[in-house]
């Protein structure tokens, strides 16, 4: 709370009350004359309520996301957690989607109803909007009133007829070929005010640690289920080429290259041409 001091003329013993405007304490050896007013001053405190900034709401739902193991979570789930509290938190309870910007294409990850998710994929298709905007650019992008954008004319019509009437899309810079963007789809022309804004961008940059997190995750993952099927394949097809060394007598460079002259001819994996040998010790695919 913040304090403010107002102040309360009282009259001096044995005096009256003067006027309250530029009240001074004079002191008793001044030069006023016997049985004069003698002003004082005291003050008293009033307290003034600071304007609300949406904390009460936002910090627990900063909590939520903070909670969140992305060992236990997907990036769907999380950023799907993010439209949630969107919603939950912003003026109005606007709609709420998350795009994903990877290598230059576009794709909703989240949405809080089927509604917002329709209206990134139009924008995907029309090539142009907020949305795209700000993942690609890394700088907030909107359209104030949909009834009268002059930017994204096609998108904004379209976006007005289905009952929206402002859009909003802050970034989420997460990754070097991954970037992304918290888009608020309000029923409302001129609802992305100053406070709306400030709570978007928190939002945002909150949600850009787990998706940079849970981004890295399933990459590692990815990356690991990769080499392990690479290295399930190479057992295979060095049990092949031992088998083909062993009936034919030839080497182990003459063996792959068997193996691979029938993965071409056949049109068939090499893997697959290798797994036929071990389990029948035959080289017919047919």
């Amino acid at each position: 709370m913040l304090d403010h001091d107002e102040r309360v003329t009282q009259p001096a013993r044995g005096g009256s009350l003067g006027p309250a405007t530029g009240a001074t304490l004079e002191p008793p050896w001044s030069s006023a004359p016997a049985g004069s007013a003698v002003r004082c001053t005291t003050r008293r405190r009033r307290r003034v309520t600071p304007p609300d900034d949406g904390s009460d709401v936002v910090h627990p739902a900063l909590d939520e996301l903070g909670q969140l193991s992305f060992a236990e979570h997907s990036l769907e789930s999380v950023l799907g957690k993010v439209t949630e509290l969107a919603t939950r938190v912003l003026p109005g309870r606007p709609l709420a989607s998350v795009t994903i910007l990877t290598e230059g294409r576009p794709a909703t990850v989240a949405g809080s109803e089927q509604l917002a998710v329709e209206l990134d994929e139009l924008q995907y298709r029309l090539g142009a909007g907020p949305c795209l905007q700000a993942a690609s650019t890394g700088r907030p992008a909107g359209i104030p009133d949909t009834g009268t954008d002059p930017d994204w004319p096609e998108f904004a019509a379209a976006a007005a007829s289905r009952g929206v009437g402002s859009v909003f899309s802050y970034p989420l810079p997460a990754q070097e070929l991954v970037s992304g963007g918290l888009n608020v789809y309000s029923r409302h022309a001129g609802a992305a005010d100053e406070r709306t804004r400030s709570l978007v961008s928190r939002l945002a940059a909150y949600a850009v640690g787990p998706v940079s997190n849970v981004y890295l995750y399933e990459t590692a993952v990815e990356r690991a289920d990769h080499l392990e099927a690479a290295l399930r394949s190479r057992a295979v097809i060095d049990q092949a080429k031992g088998i083909l060394m062993e009936r034919f007598k030839v080497t182990a460079d003459q063996a792959f290259q068997v193996l691979a002259r029938l993965s071409m001819e056949r049109n068939v994996k090499l893997r697959d041409v290798a797994t036929q040998v071990v389990h029948t010790g035959d080289l017919d695919l047919t």
